[in-house]
């Protein structure tokens, strides 16, 4: 395929200041910028026209490559019939569609799907659905909601208060009330360089019991956890955590969420995590790769039974009060279908499956580079913890990723001193190996 690439004097700005970058160093950035000007399948294109392999799946959401022919030509249809469509009171048909088949994906019983914009919206919006659902059924008394240490559910206020990541909850006050936290699953010592799940950690989902025991399970609302915490570095779920965790939430009464905003749509090789882990949660939050990271959406999937909770009274009335401009845009939704189409028509789900064991003996290769103190892989993912500079936390990393991107053409994610490999569905095995040489070279470089 004859790929244009981007001519620089056209796609770079001249001024970088108006614009306040997220989760950016902008001081940093602004003095040397990474620009991207174009993507096709697994590569980025800079604005001085140099080819990146993407290692990142842009942000956890490309799972079929960038720039697919068949969705951006969804969108551009979609955006010559129906631009918007408000969805209070009206509706569109590919809405409709786009749930069911994201329902027909998830596991038996999640039959309702809640649309939004984007992760964070959609950890909302499961917790005030927690919170409506018990209020509904005559418990209003339980209002705690329980998060985790060291995970990550976007950064509306509910999702950084049951969130467990310092820098994105130290600012900004007291934030939710009534928020307790299950510790973190992630122990070096009992569990480096594990590939898949740890066989050490199942046990620590006992603690919801403490949690439970110190203030009684009719105040709580709701337990929320991501199957693998992704932001924070690939910290993998151990063995039999989730099912205990499930059990504990049964015997209390308390709502399971499942936050598979990174995890869904293959990143761990099926449609959800929660079936790769034989786990069937109360609801189950998704955004990224539901339309490839093409047009910005989220949402969640409800238990038939939550949302037939709120379907009395008369029918003229609304059920609940919530919900957002954008929700279910056509857009969106005519990316969301054709994404679909394209990871059942390729079988991508089925090939990370087969991938998987490669990826992570490519990941292990790079256990003997200085400085790396740890690997984790599950899935098409992978963790790799680099020892930190002294007095300098973060440092490291930071140079890893300038270090790939300007000198290696080569785009990782970072969290910390971590470096995250979460490739699109589509990486060739030769692919795979070239990231991993590069990122040996990157580790070398930033000793």
């Amino acid at each position: 395929m004859n790929i244009q690439q981007p001519r620089s004097a056209v796609a770079t700005p001249n001024d970088l200041a108006a614009y306040w970058m997220p989760f950016t160093a902008n001081r940093a950035f602004k003095h040397a910028p990474r620009m991207l000007a174009g993507a096709k399948d697994m590569h980025y294109f800079t604005t001085d026209g140099r080819k990146v392999l993407d290692a990142a799946a842009g942000m956890w959401c490309s799972n079929a490559g960038h720039c697919r022919t068949p969705i951006n030509e969804a969108i551009a249809r979609q955006a010559a019939t129906l631009d918007y469509a408000p969805p209070f009171q009206f509706g569109h048909p590919q809405a409709f569609e786009l749930a069911s088949r994201i329902a027909a994906l998830a596991p038996k019983g999640l039959d309702n799907v809640f649309f939004c914009n984007s992760g964070s919206e959609a950890v909302d919006t499961a917790l005030k659905v927690a919170l409506a659902y018990h209020a509904t059924r005559g418990e209003a008394a339980r209002t705690r909601l329980i998060g985790r240490e060291r995970g990550y559910h976007g950064v509306g206020f509910g999702g950084i208060s049951v969130g467990g990541m310092v820098n994105n909850r130290k600012l900004f006050g007291a934030l939710l009330t009534g928020v307790d936290h299950l510790s973190t699953t992630y122990n070096r010592e009992k569990q480096a360089f594990t590939k898949g799940e740890p066989e050490w950690g199942a046990h620590l989902a006992d603690e919801l019991e403490r949690i439970v025991a110190l203030h009684d399970a009719s105040t709580i609302a709701a337990v929320i956890v991501e199957p693998m915490a992704g932001s924070t570095g690939v910290l993998v779920t151990p063995k039999g955590y989730l099912q205990k965790l499930r059990a504990i939430c049964d015997k209390y009464g308390i709502l399971l969420i499942f936050d598979e905003v990174i995890t869904g749509f293959g990143r761990l090789c099926y449609p959800f995590a929660a079936e790769r882990y034989g786990v069937v949660p109360d609801m189950i939050t998704f955004a990224k790769g539901v339309t490839n990271g093409a047009v910005p959406m989220g949402g969640v999937l409800i238990r038939g039974d939550i949302h037939d909770t709120f379907m009395k009274g008369p029918e003229h009335v609304v059920e609940l009060f919530h919900g957002y401009t954008y929700s279910a845009h056509p857009l969106a939704c005519a990316a969301g279908l054709a994404t679909l189409d394209l990871y059942r028509e390729e079988g991508l789900f089925e090939r990370a499956r087969a991938l998987e064991p490669t990826f992570a003996d490519a990941v292990m290769e790079l256990r003997k580079e200085p400085n790396v103190v740890d690997i984790r892989t599950v899935g098409i993912t992978a963790g790799i913890d680099l020892a930190p500079k002294n007095n300098a936390p973060g440092l490291r990393g930071y140079e890893a990723l300038a270090c790939a991107f300007n000198d290696h053409d080569l785009m990782v994610r970072v969290a910390g001193d971590t470096l995250a490999l979460t490739p699109p569905l589509i990486v060739s095995e030769a692919q795979i190996g070239e990231i991993m040489d590069k990122v040996a070279r990157v580790i070398r470089a930033v000793a």
